[in-house]
């Protein structure tokens, strides 16, 4: 098979499909999306063998996690479902002489679904039993190593496995594409976890030590009750919130905090900041126009901020608001955007001007 395998939130099936389906097309490749609503994965097939390379994970917006599809396996014997998955393996790895090497890790997985979270036994049990049969015939590393490609087992049921692998510099570094985050007892808000991912997620081991250093300055646009101003003031940066509304009396001890009570939608900073977060419950082209406004103005270098979505064409409004904010920026910008785990009906957007470091 020549395809992907993507991991998505459960109910965004349609809007992954259609972004592929446009990214793919802008390619000039040929393909269809597989995909039941609900299920939380898409198969998107067609027939070139570089589909994955040139649709990379991480331009993607949708997808938690975006794999090199090449084997599906449906009707599988329960006694015997390691037989019929080393005769898949071997037989790709015989029709593609540059894929000899062991894999470095294997993750067995099933979709982040109700119809999927009942396989997690499954996989746990047969990833035990099925890595040292990999080992045994040199198709895995006696230990894991996390430089090499990763096989993937993702049951979607007991008797269907789909079979892919994936490039650790170009996929999520966790099982289904899913960090796992727990809330501080001091967080303001469950909101926390969302700026926590979306630096795990959009930004790598560099940039966050490059990006987020002690004593650099930051604006949080509609701050109550603080969750987002308290990761940033975690990673020492000095934050002006700002929000009508009231803040966790805790983050004003700290020091680094400054409440400003305003209109995130009006008030602009003194001098240019470091950073300019924004979580505002708004139309997402407005949010957008306004974030592109700080980058045209020169009032900060980088910024995260939520994009709330319609329950409808979601893939389109995404387009039509990261648009928007391109045209209002007026500036070399380089985005990337995700949906995150911990996000809802919304996507997360790094933008940084190209000259930021």
């Amino acid at each position: 098979m020549n395809g992907l395998l993507c991991y998505c939130r459960a109910g965004f099936e349609p809007d992954l499909a259609a972004e592929l389906g446009d990214r793919a097309a802008e390619a000039g490749i040929a393909g269809y999306a597989r995909a039941t609503r609900g299920e939380g994965y898409l198969l998107f097939l067609g027939d070139d063998s570089a589909m994955a390379t040139r649709l990379p994970w991480r331009s993607l917006v949708f997808a938690r996690q975006s794999l090199r599809l090449f084997a599906e396996l449906r009707d599988l014997d329960p006694r015997d479902r390691i037989a019929p998955m080393l005769e898949a393996i071997e037989s790709e790895r015989d029709m593609d002489p540059g894929r000899r090497a062991p894999y470095g890790e294997l993750w067995v997985e099933h979709p982040d679904s109700d119809a999927g979270k009942p396989l997690s036994g499954l996989a746990r049990s047969f990833g035990n039993a099925l890595r040292p049969v990999l080992r045994k015939r040199g198709l895995l590393a006696a230990s894991d190593d996390p430089r090499l490609p990763r096989l993937h087992v993702c049951f979607v049921a007991g008797d269907h496995a789909l079979l892919a692998d994936s490039d650790p510099a170009d996929s999520a570094p966790w099982p289904l594409g899913v960090p796992r985050l727990r809330l501080h007892a001091d967080a303001p808000s469950r909101s926390a976890l969302k700026l926590e991912e979306a630096l795990l997620t959009l930004l790598d081991d560099t940039q966050r030590r490059e990006w987020l250093r002690p004593g650099m300055t930051a604006a949080d646009l509609g701050a109550a009750p603080g969750g987002w101003t308290w990761v940033l003031a975690r990673h020492g940066l000095r934050v002006i919130a700002i929000d009508n509304g009231p803040l966790r009396p805790h983050l004003l001890e700290t020091g680094l905090v400054e409440h400003l009570r305003a209109d995130g939608f009006h008030w602009q900073p003194a001098r240019p900041l470091d950073w300019m977060v924004c979580d505002m419950v708004e139309q997402p082209t407005r949010v957008a126009r306004r974030v592109g406004e700080w980058f045209r103005e020169g009032w900060c270098r980088h910024a995260i901020f939520n994009l709330k979505l319609p329950m409808k064409k979601r893939w389109l409004e995404t387009r039509r608001s990261l648009d928007a904010f391109r045209r209002t920026a007026q500036a070399p910008l380089v985005l990337r955007a995700r949906q995150l785990y911990h996000d809802r009906e919304e996507i997360t957007v790094h933008a940084r001007r190209v000259s930021a470091t």
